[in-house]
């Protein structure tokens, strides 16, 4: 299931000084480092937590079917892609595609993997408890997958469960008005939502050999609206109540321009929220002014500016 993140870059190349035409032998090599985590070699990994200012992108995705026409990975492989693409610009470490997800509406689909409820979250907590036992102090989670967003925000408040030293954040992009009025000149369809028009896009611009369009129509995509007489209530069916084929939308509108101006965006807000968090310190220490108060609560005082 779509969220909006995407995902595609290359890992960065290293160039050996004797490679290079003997005029340029006199400047001074800068190394660069692979921004993705299982590239690095040990030793460049801890240049790599200095260089990034202790930074790391979890890019969350999940598996589970796209319509009839995508991967199964469609929302890990978008997802790593637009983090690649920002670290590309912003240096920071990419952590392979994360997989380990909220997906239980799919359970009926072939080829979803759909973990417990207790190890999602526990999962994700170790992740960042040794990313942070190896020097990263601000972990970014990038979500392409709209079953996470409701489990993500419940991880990120459940941060103040017990004191920390590391920091985590959350990517909650959100385009101006200029950037929706240029989509929407590219957009064709009015309903979307899991493997329609946007992700179809979105692969066709970075993996157009894993799309299968002339699929697209194979099956429907429509909201089938079976909960329609429920009023003002929530639950966990809703998704399959909706959308049996688990696919809302119609991918056979997708195409490669939409795709690349979604990359475009997506990815150059996210190089915005890397450096204002590389930037930031406040988070950190009112983390820690909370979990000291937290600790004595009868001496916390009054907040006054």
């Amino acid at each position: 299931m779509k969220r909006t993140c995407l995902a595609l870059a290359g890992a960065l190349v290293l160039l050996s000084a004797a490679a290079r035409p003997v005029q340029q032998a006199a400047k001074p090599a800068v190394p660069d480092f692979p921004v993705r985590y299982e590239e690095l070699t040990s030793p460049d990994f801890v240049q790599a937590v200095a260089r990034s200012g202790a930074t790391c992108i979890i890019p969350l995705g999940i598996l589970e079917k796209h319509g009839p026409h995508l991967p199964l990975g469609t929302d890990l492989i978008d997802c790593r892609e637009v983090s690649l693409r920002a670290a590309a610009k912003e240096y920071t470490i990419v952590f392979p595609p994360y997989f380990v997800g909220q997906i239980f509406e799919a359970k009926n689909q072939p080829g979803t993997i759909a973990y417990g409820s207790r190890m999602l979250l526990d999962v994700l907590q170790q992740t960042c408890d040794e990313l942070a036992r190896n020097g990263i102090r601000k972990i970014i989670l990038v979500n392409g997958h709209g079953g996470n967003d409701s489990l993500l925000r419940y991880f990120c408040q459940s941060q103040l469960e017990s004191r920390r030293d590391y920091a985590v954040y959350l990517f909650d992009p959100a385009f101006d008005a200029a950037t929706e009025a240029r989509l929407a000149k590219l957009r064709k369809t009015a309903v979307d939502g899991h493997a329609g028009e946007e992700e179809t896009s979105v692969m066709l611009a970075h993996h157009p050999d894993l799309v299968h369009l002339d699929r697209a129509g194979a099956e429907s995509g429509e909201d089938v609206k079976r909960l329609a007489g429920l009023k003002y209530a929530y639950t966990g069916i809703w998704w399959y109540a909706g959308q049996p084929n688990h696919y809302r939308g119609d991918g056979s509108a997708g195409n490669k321009e939409f795709g690349q101006a979604l990359f475009e965006a997506e990815s150059g807000l996210l190089v915005e929220m890397i450096r204002s968090v590389k930037k930031d310190t406040v988070t950190l220490e009112l983390q820690k002014r909370f979990f000291d108060d937290a600790a004595k609560p009868l001496e916390t005082k009054p907040f006054k500016r």
